[in-house]
């Protein structure tokens, strides 16, 4: 599964019935309990790491990536959006940069 799957997953959810999907339920209470879910999912990751407990570190981490996916849907913040972000932040790595030089 990839993060465009799990948005798609997302966008399916929202638009269903809030007694039939917990997406959709959380979706209905608003965008700042969607990003209070999502701080709780982060916190629990972190608790986890810090524990090193790998199986759950794993399962909280699912958590965070859904509930971001949530969270941004609750502001109307696509993905490609986040991940278009992310390249233009990429430039030019110090490896890449060292390998185009003369010598």
């Amino acid at each position: 599964m990839t993060l465009d799957d799990l948005a798609a997953i997302v966008a399916d959810r929202a638009a269903a019935d809030p007694d039939e999907s917990w997406t959709a339920k959380l979706l209905a209470k608003g965008p700042e309990k969607a990003a209070e879910k999502f701080g709780e999912e982060a916190i629990e990751a972190v608790i986890e790491a810090v524990k090193g407990d790998r199986a759950r570190l794993t399962a909280e981490a699912a958590d965070v990536l859904f509930h971001l996916l949530v969270m941004l849907k609750s502001r109307d913040v696509p993905l490609a959006d986040v991940m278009e972000e992310l390249a233009r932040r990429q430039g030019q790595s110090g490896l890449a940069e060292k390998a185009g030089r003369s010598r």
